[in-house]
């Protein structure tokens, strides 16, 4: 290394150095966030040799995400899906249990406004697709069920959007409920579509200029609470559907694939007669064990 490269890099820790120091006195658990991402962030500049344009480009990328972010849309958590921040989150915090629901990410859809359905109710409302029939039990990991677990459950319609994409703030697609004596829950939905996330924003940029696609496969979330169990956020995603190995968030695991089995007409599990095709799917959902307090 030159004496001009040495000086260089003499004067580029200094920087990092400097800023590093600025946190030795914060609360130990922000101060060693906070250390580590500026160590990282630092050597993130220094090993692409990070250009002021290139560094105004991304500011001005994170300030049009900031103008778009909004109660109805959240274009910080769709960049953390595809830069498959958020499954790592998921990976890192998801208990190692066997026999635990695989969990995925939370995406930037859910509200929790939801209305509360019956048992065997319908969180359709409105939303537009073949009616589908889920059903399922919630259970722990040694097979207990699991009665009045929380189950909230969102999803797009069948032309791929959820009800807070709409300008009419209509709520569709979403709603709770609670599981029975047995863990069982049950409800009316409509049939998941596949769909592109949204790409009209800098996250859509970015995925374009990297040359890959917006679109998710079909899927329903589910968000489990129970008093003494680890809080399960997770989909199923629709077996067959062409985007499983291509989902833009990398939220697909082979545990979550189901199989969804369409009817032309016939009772319908509830006892009702559906006067048009529908659909079923049957899924069980198990919670880990919540972990012991200190």
């Amino acid at each position: 290394m030159s004496t001009r490269e040495s000086l260089a890099a003499e004067r580029e820790q200094a920087v990092t150095d400097d800023v590093l120091a600025s946190f030795d006195n914060a609360e130990p658990r922000l101060r060693e966030v906070m250390q580590s991402l500026v160590r990282h962030l630092h050597a993130f500049a220094r090993e692409t040799r990070l250009s002021e344009r290139e560094w105004e480009a991304g500011i001005a990328f994170l300030t049009r995400a900031g103008r778009l972010t909004d109660d109805r849309r959240q274009e910080f958590i769709l960049l953390s899906d595809v830069l498959g921040l958020s499954m790592l989150t998921v990976a890192i915090n998801q208990p190692a249990e066997p026999g635990a629901t695989e969990a995925t990410v939370f995406g930037p859809f859910f509200h929790d406004e939801a209305p509360e359905i019956a048992l065997g109710g319908d969180i359709a409302r409105g939303a537009a697709g073949m009616p589908c029939y889920v059903s399922g039990q919630v259970r722990g990991t040694g097979g207990e069920p699991i009665a009045g677990a929380r189950i909230d459950v969102w999803e797009a319609d069948e032309d791929g959007f959820y009800d807070v994409q709409y300008d009419d703030h209509r709520s569709a697609g979403r709603a709770w409920l609670r599981t029975g004596p047995e863990g069982e829950y049950r409800f009316w939905s409509v049939l998941p579509a596949p769909y592109p996330i949204p790409h009209d924003g800098p996250v859509g940029d970015l995925l374009k200029a990297a040359g890959r696609g917006p679109m998710r496969p079909a899927h329903l979330h589910f968000m489990v609470t129970a008093p003494g169990y680890r809080r399960l956020i997770t989909h199923i995603f629709l077996a067959g559907d062409p985007h499983l190995r291509d989902d833009a968030v990398f939220g697909v695991k082979d545990s979550l694939i189901v199989d969804a089995t369409t009817h032309a007409g016939g009772l319908a599990p509830d006892g009702t007669e559906p006067a048009a095709p529908w659909a079923s799917i049957a899924f069980d959902l198990v919670l880990a064990p919540a972990p012991a307090r200190p």
